[in-house]
């Protein structure tokens, strides 16, 4: 199984970005959730949702701004990102595995995307 992300890209301070992340084949995991790395820093925990009931967890510095979604018929995982500063500028994951906030706990991942935010 493979998940390709896409959706990243330059924006300004403020405006909005969707990523989205599609499986190559149908799999079972709990959930599927997103990651971010900005340079020099850790991977952080964005958001993650229960595939099948769509519940759904956020990072705390996300929470008032992300909306993690997905589209069960089109095995497809989205992020909706407004009101974006500098700081959110990372490369973005998706991945699938335990419903969890904790990378480890995720089998599958996605090859990034970058988002770039300027000032």
């Amino acid at each position: 199984v493979q998940l390709q992300a896409s959706g990243g890209g330059f924006v300004q301070a403020g405006g909005s970005l969707r990523l989205s992340c599609t499986a190559s084949s149908t799999f079972s995991r709990a959930a599927r959730g997103w990651f971010r790395q900005a340079p020099g820093k850790e991977l952080e925990f964005v958001a993650a949702i229960v595939w099948s009931a769509g519940n759904t967890y956020y990072g705390d510095s996300m929470k008032d701004r992300f909306t993690i979604s997905r589209d069960n018929a089109e095995n497809t995982l989205y992020l909706q990102m407004n009101s974006l500063k500098p700081d959110d500028t990372a490369v973005y994951y998706c991945a699938a595995g335990a419903y969890s906030s904790s990378s480890d706990r995720y089998d599958y991942w996605g090859q990034g995307t970058q988002v770039t935010v300027s000032s």
